[in-house]
Order: structure tokens, then C-alpha cells, then sequence
């Protein structure tokens, strides 16, 4: 659907029933990451967080969480949130609803099942890959309970093409109070990730903002 750096007011006020960003008003941005958990680069990640005390929602497919259980509970143990992002990096726009949304509850399953049973049922979090998803695949995963997820800065981690330098530069000169950022803790976007991210915790850290988790959603203002 997406892949401009900022998001245009046009696309969120189109599909204004999915999440953009959060409230202007207070200095509080939301880290995401994406395609997750990888064992070579999710535990630098925590560990990058907690050095700033910030705190991320990392939206994890499926299959990666059924291979790495232990790191996917180290992510909730430390205070993080988690989302769904299908159970095999799935494009919705290539995908039939009834595959799309089987891929989506698979992982549901895994989270359940790994997370004790237990998540919260108003705080379904869901984030489609790429950012390309069907209306009518999107109208069962709200019916389900899910909050679809997107986001108003996209740092560009994940493109080769991208220099270290324009991905930092993609997040300080578009990034807003209640900002929604996307980063991916992927082995193909670690070497901008790993240079950028601590800069911007340190960047909005000392501008006096702070990290929050993704949760109690209500529309932004």
C-alpha cells in the first residue's frame, strides 16, 4: 500500500480505519519492528532499548516465533509488545482472503500457545507486510478484534539502496509526536539498524520524548 518515507495525510485519511500514529499532543513515539524475531539481531535490539529504557512493539511472523520460542517470550518478559504479521510475511494484494486471514490465526495460535494463553483481546495487534492488504481481508481481521497497525514514518531500513546516513535523516526530519516509526530487525536491514537506532534513542531521548508500547488503543487526536 505504502512505502514513501512520510506518509501522505491523503492515504491515512482514505483508509481512516486502520492506525497511522498516535496523539499529537503528548512527546511520546512508538518504535516497531518488524518481520522479527531473528536470533542474530532481535537480542541486540532489546539490548539497544533497554540501554535507553524504551520500550518497542515488535510485530513477529509466525514462523519465526515457532522457531525461536525462547526469544519471542524474552521480548513480552521485558516489557514489549507484540504483533501479528501473518505466519509467512505474506503480500495481502497476492494473497486470497481465506489463505491471508488461515496464515494470520496460525500465528494467533502460536502467540496463544507460547504466551500461556494468554494476551490481552482488546489490544490484537496487527501490521500486514509491506503494508498491502485487501479491504475485505482487513474487514475480517477487525471483526476478529484486530487493530490494524500502520504507520506515518518509515525509516527504509529494509532497502540496500538506502545509506545509513538518509535512514537516520528519514526518521528525525519526519517524526512527530505520536509517531508511529518502522524499523525491521532483520538480518537484511541490520547494517542501517544497527548504526541508526541508537542515534534516534538518543536524538528524541534527549528532546525529551519518551518510547511506548503500542496498547488501550483510541483513535489519535
Amino acid at each position: 500500500m505504502i512505502s514513501f518515507v512520510k506518509t501522505p495525510k491523503f492515504i491515512s485519511a482514505l483508509f481512516s480505519g486502520y492506525i497511522w500514529h498516535f496523539s499529537r499532543q503528548k512527546k511520546e513515539l512508538y518504535l516497531t519492528f518488524d518481520d522479527g524475531p531473528e536470533p542474530k539481531i532481535t537480542p541486540w535490539v532489546l539490548e539497544t532499548l533497554k540501554a535507553f529504557d524504551a520500550k518497542a512493539t515488535f510485530f513477529c511472523v509466525g514462523e519465526n516465533v515457532k522457531k525461536q520460542p525462547v526469544l519471542f517470550k524474552r521480548i513480552i518478559s521485558e516489557g514489549h509488545q507484540i504483533g501479528n504479521h501473518t505466519f509467512n510475511h505474506l503480500n495481502g494484494l497476492k494473497t486470497t482472503v481465506k489463505n491471508y486471514l488461515k496464515s494470520s490465526n496460525d500465528t494467533h495460535n502460536v502467540f496463544l500457545k507460547l504466551n500461556k494463553g494468554i494476551l490481552l483481546e482488546n489490544n490484537l495487534l496487527f501490521r500486514p507486510p509491506y503494508g498491502k492488504i485487501r479491504p475485505k481481508q482487513a474487514k475480517n481481521l477487525r471483526a476478529k478484534g484486530y487493530k490494524i497497525i500502520l504507520w506515518d514514518v518509515l525509516s527504509r531500513d529494509f532497502d540496500t539502496k538506502t545509506s545509513k546516513e538518509d535512514c537516520f535523516n528519514n526518521v528525525i526530519k519526519n517524526t512527530k509526536n505520536g509517531s508511529i516509526i518502522v524499523f525491521h530487525d532483520s538480518l537484511k536491514a541490520f547494517e542501517r539498524l544497527e548504526d541508526t537506532l541508537p542515534k534516534i534513542l538518543n536524538y528524541f531521548t534527549e528532546k525529551g520524548y519518551s518510547f511506548k508500547v503500542i496498547k488501550d488503543i483510541a483513535l489519535p487526536n
